[in-house]
């Protein structure tokens, strides 16, 4: 940040635009980098492949994102943060429109991996500019507020495609989606302030400091284990919600599509308690939060472990809850850790959160092939424990709580 500028603080108009602006790049990014999950089953049923095949369609641009989300942050360090994001939006949905109209599976998997390419520059900015914008005494909470928004657009992707694809098939589904995704890259590009807390990198700096400042934060164990919640709890996490469907369509439930597709309103949970676990980390302290928001998620697991629906139901409300207040705060951490190079700490985290996506997303299929829901369910609660005793052992007990460094 300048010297002039300490950021914008809450309420002000600058605050409000700048999340704004935000929550419109997740509507972009996450209603089109899921959307296919509310389609999943009719995607396997139409081109004749299996859960885990199918599951590959958010593998592909999941793993296409996290490819490109430390070259963004480099990007983004000479042309600056709301410039980059504008192009790779554009991208984005210029591809997402493509990929609803291909009719070959491989085709639609190469699309998949470029659109994710594409979509890896908004969150790989996203925390990075609202870090540079805001006020640090409110980061935590935009942050959580932003994450929110994300949410938003993650159920918008599912619901619309849900429903649609099962009335008019799962492409018409996905078009939709693209289509609104293009009027929420609109609202970005004119809500986006021009950034007051970003000064460019001169190329000296950046062929010096650039991987040097990567390799700072690798080196890091604290900087890891922030990266590592990001990959053991969005793993888990994408792989309830690809493989839950393929569960409740089969015995005893045999629910049609609409209805499976209905669930994805859960997502609202997580638009709740992101800002919540925000505001609870700036006061108490980001690990607790952390840690109770974990064990909330590990809790709705086992929750949909159990044969009976409406418990099943419920959680899915719970674990979508504790992962997003999980994410929340995370995320934030990851920004607010970093003194230096927060581009590259926020493209990290993300590289590790899409590697997990893609990475146990689609072993959460295998699993569910080979043993049912059960083996989803044990991955999905030992990847949190994992995460639950690296915040414990090595993360702070954030004794500055707004800034948790």
């Amino acid at each position: 940040m300048t010297a002039e500028f300490a950021g914008y603080r809450r309420g002000s108009p600058g605050y409000r635009r700048v999340i704004a602006a935000l929550a419109c790049a997740g509507v972009v990014t996450f209603a089109q980098l899921y959307s296919p999950q509310g389609v999943l089953p009719l995607i396997a049923a139409d081109l004749r492949i299996g859960a885990s095949d199918a599951g590959l369609t958010i593998s592909a641009a999941t793993a296409g994102l996290a490819l490109s989300v430390v070259v963004w942050s480099f990007v983004a360090d000479r042309f600056g943060r709301v410039q980059t994001m504008r192009v790779a939006i554009v991208l984005a949905t210029a591809l997402g429109l493509a990929v609803a109209v291909t009719p070959d599976y491989g085709v639609l998997l190469t699309l998949r991996v470029l659109e994710g390419v594409a979509l890896g520059g908004v969150p790989a900015l996203a925390i990075a500019y609202l870090s540079e914008e805001i006020h640090p005494f409110h980061a935590a909470l935009a942050a959580g507020t932003y994450v929110a928004g994300t949410t938003v657009g993650g159920l918008l992707g599912r619901i619309v495609a849900g429903p649609l694809g099962e009335w008019l098939g799962w492409r018409a589904g996905m078009l939709t989606v693209s289509v609104l995704a293009a009027v929420a890259a609109v609202g970005f590009v004119l809500l986006a302030p021009t950034p007051r807390g970003f000064v460019p990198s001169r190329r000296a700096d950046r062929d010096e400091g650039g991987l040097a400042l990567l390799l700072m934060h690798l080196r890091n164990p604290r900087m890891l284990a922030v990266f590592a919640q990001g990959m053991l709890l969005m793993g888990g996490f994408v792989a309830v919600y690809n493989y839950l469907g393929f569960r409740l369509e089969g015995p005893p439930w045999h629910l049609p599509h609409a209805v499976i597709s209905a669930i994805f309103v859960a997502y609202l949970a997580g638009t709740v308690s992101s800002p919540l676990a925000g505001r609870l980390a700036a006061s108490r302290g980001r690990r607790p939060v952390l840690l109770g928001a974990t064990g909330v998620l590990i809790a709705g697991v086992l929750m949909t472990a159990t044969p009976w629906l409406p418990v099943i139901l419920t959680g899915v409300l719970v674990l979508t809850a504790g992962f997003f207040g999980a994410h929340a705060v995370a995320s934030g951490w990851a920004g607010a850790r970093a003194r230096t190079g927060r581009a590259q700490a926020t493209s990290l985290y993300n590289l590790a959160y899409y590697v997990g996506s893609s990475v146990f997303g689609w072993l959460g299929g295998v699993l569910f092939g080979w043993w049912g829901w059960s083996g989803t369910a044990a991955l999905v609660v030992g990847l949190a424990g994992v995460a639950m005793a690296l915040a414990l052992l090595v993360l702070p007990k954030d004794p500055t709580r707004a800034t948790g460094r």
